[in-house]
């Protein structure tokens, strides 16, 4: 009798570790497609602009996939570009943010060639 005791508790402890590592594995599988959905929304917007024409002033922002995102450019302060150049192109520097209905928040930065307003 005691031997059957004992052979339950043994298995009640197992099964409640293995809930355990289930609920873990579960959560973290859900960060990482909520992950997965916010940087695919990320790239989708960057590919979606106009290639080297300039964003309105205030920058672009809407929504997909469910997730808000938002687009800023300002001259790169530490650009490689002297004013009196003759390049054609200036860099900027794009920060595309992403936010979940969740609230979590992907931010990338990443720097655009812009032509130079004449």
């Amino acid at each position: 009798m005691i031997e059957v005791l004992v052979a339950i508790a043994v298995v009640a402890v197992v099964l409640s570790s293995i809930g355990g590592l289930m609920a873990t594995t579960t959560r973290g599988v859900g960060s990482l497609e909520q992950h997965v959905v916010l940087m695919e929304t990320a790239r989708t917007v960057a590919a979606s602009l106009r290639s080297r024409e300039p964003l309105p002033s205030g920058g672009l922002s809407g929504e997909m996939f469910g997730n808000r995102w938002r687009i800023g450019a300002a001259p790169m302060a530490d650009s490689p570009v002297l004013p009196d150049s003759r390049s054609t192109w200036i860099p900027q520097l794009m920060t595309i943010r992403v936010q979940s209905p969740s609230g979590a928040v992907v931010d990338i930065k990443t720097v655009r060639l812009q032509r130079k307003q004449q």
